[in-house]
């Protein structure tokens, strides 16, 4: 777990993500030497790794979104990105999927061990074949389409048949159809909305349709699922639905990288968790480490906080906005 006034928010100059300069034996700086980053301190490089990005920056003019972020993910981890509101957690994704493509640093995704294919530079749906899905924060489902209709969308990116064999009639068209139709009939039960079938999407509860996403997303045949704000505007029962749902999710071996704001879903799920603040990330390690990091609490709730009362306590007092005012959304976030 990483501490240290030089990875706070705000202390730029001295990052830890991709920055030159490093220390000898002595502790003396040594210009030039790479800094080792925040997860490489935790202890991030042990493992079977399923993906890792290394110093990756991304800018948009002279807005910087990504400045020299590096993050690895084990196989089977559920891996939480957390930080506050324009912190670059979704710009990591869409790094990580091809939709936007960075300036500098590498993507390396190993779809089985020892297999590993760079992603910086492939396109998104070359991304999806070698086995990487995602959601949206916004959901984005055919809405006059039923349920078992958006994720056999999903299931065809493995069927190998083209146009013509579909519009022939082909029997090895009719096959795959037919295994296409019986695996999404498959992903509903595990989701839960097995009794949806048919129904069309736009007219499931809100709850539902952010699972039919993620079982459209499954469909692909993933060994790594991004989950970006999976919870946002669920209920209670809704939240507790979604965590039962990512432990299945990871019990059947897909590795799931989410980025979400509910800190009690985050805690309760997450092997570990990485923490970005202004594009950088701050700190990596396990949630309970991470929830207490010194780091973590000014980049949520200021430079006034009292770092030894914990992420929780400091929530509940209810001061504080974070970083250039991207606080949490509310007090629940933290603990």
């Amino acid at each position: 777990m990483s501490r240290g006034g030089s990875h706070r928010a705000g202390a730029r100059g001295g990052g830890d993500s991709g920055g030159a300069g490093g220390s000898d034996a002595g502790g003396h700086a040594v210009p030039g030497a790479r800094r080792p980053s925040v997860v490489e301190r935790a202890g991030g490089e042990s493992g079977d790794p399923v993906v890792e990005a290394r110093d990756l920056s991304l800018r948009f003019g002279g807005v910087t979104s990504l400045d020299g972020v590096s993050l690895r993910q084990r196989r089977g981890e559920i891996l939480a990105v957390i930080g506050p509101n324009g912190a670059g957690k979704t710009s990591l994704f869409n790094c990580l999927t091809g939709a936007y493509r960075p300036q500098q640093g590498s993507v390396t995704f190993w779809p089985q061990p020892g297999q590993p294919a760079e992603l910086v530079g492939r396109r998104p749906h070359a991304i999806t074949r070698l086995g990487v899905a995602r959601t949206f924060q916004n959901i984005r489902l055919f809405p006059a389409l039923s349920a078992l209709e958006n994720v056999q969308i999903g299931t065809e990116v493995r069927q190998k048949y083209g146009p013509l064999s579909a519009v022939l009639g082909l029997p090895h068209a009719r096959r795959a159809e037919r295994d296409g139709v019986r695996r999404a009939a498959d992903l509903l039960d595990l989701v839960g909305l097995g009794h949806r079938t048919h129904e069309q999407a736009a007219s499931l509860p809100y709850g539902e349709q952010r699972r039919l996403e993620i079982a459209r997303a499954l469909g692909t045949d993933p060994r790594l699922l991004l989950l970006d704000e999976p919870a946002a505007g669920t209920n209670p029962a809704e939240k507790r639905d979604l965590a039962g749902l990512i432990t299945r999710i990871a019990g059947t071996g897909v590795s799931v990288l989410l980025i979400e704001h509910d800190m009690g879903l985050v805690m309760s799920l997450a092997t570990s968790v990485a923490v970005l603040n202004f594009g950088r990330m701050i700190a990596y390690g396990p949630p309970s480490e991470v929830q207490r990091d010194p780091a973590v609490i000014e980049a949520y709730l200021g430079a006034g906080a009292d770092a030894g009362s914990g992420p929780g306590s400091a929530t509940r007092s209810g001061t504080g906005t974070g970083s250039g005012g991207a606080g949490p959304r509310n007090r629940k976030e933290l603990g």
